[in-house]
This record gives C-alpha cells, sequence and structure tokens, in this order.
C-alpha cells in the first residue's frame, strides 16, 4: 500500500459543513472526497470540471436572491402538484 501524508487545508466551516453531509448522503467522508478529486486531476491532467466565472445579469441575481429567501421562509406558500400552482395563478 502507498504511503499516506496529511494536507492541512483552511476552508470556510459552512462549507465544510455542507460538504460533510453531502458526502456523507454518498457514503464518502472528506478524506475520501479530496483523494477522489485529487485522482480525477490526475486522470483528466487538470481540473476535472469548468472552471469559470458565471455571467448572470442584474435581474437573475435579484430572482436567486428571492428565491433563497422563499426556500428559508417557513410562511411561504408551497404546493404539491402543479395543478394546485396553476390553480393558484389563476384564481388571483
Amino acid at each position: 500500500m502507498a504511503k499516506t501524508v496529511s494536507i492541512q487545508i483552511r476552508i470556510n466551516a459552512d462549507l465544510k459543513k455542507q460538504a460533510t453531509e453531502l458526502f456523507e448522503e454518498i457514503g464518502l467522508d472528506m478524506s475520501s472526497a479530496v483523494n477522489l478529486f485529487l485522482h480525477r486531476c490526475i486522470l483528466y491532467g487538470g481540473i476535472p470540471f469548468a472552471v469559470e466565472v458565471p455571467r448572470f445579469n442584474k435581474q437573475m441575481l435579484e430572482a436567486m436572491e428571492e428565491t433563497k429567501k422563499l426556500a428559508s421562509d417557513p410562511n411561504a406558500k408551497s404546493y404539491n402538484s402543479l395543478k394546485e400552482l396553476k390553480e393558484a395563478l389563476e384564481s388571483d
């Protein structure tokens, strides 16, 4: 077996929490996920996904912010089906 070494990185605490929860859902721990990422980098000869700056217009950014607020609002109206949503839209 290959010799292992430790590395130390600094990341945002919330990012770590979210990533840990995600990795647990798919059966990985943080170390395994980082190893997987590094193996893919070597296989691809670079970052295994596009690294780019999204170019959203002001309207899109505002819509994304509104969506985040609605998603975290326990009092926001929700619908169980597309039919229910359509009926609500047509009744207004």
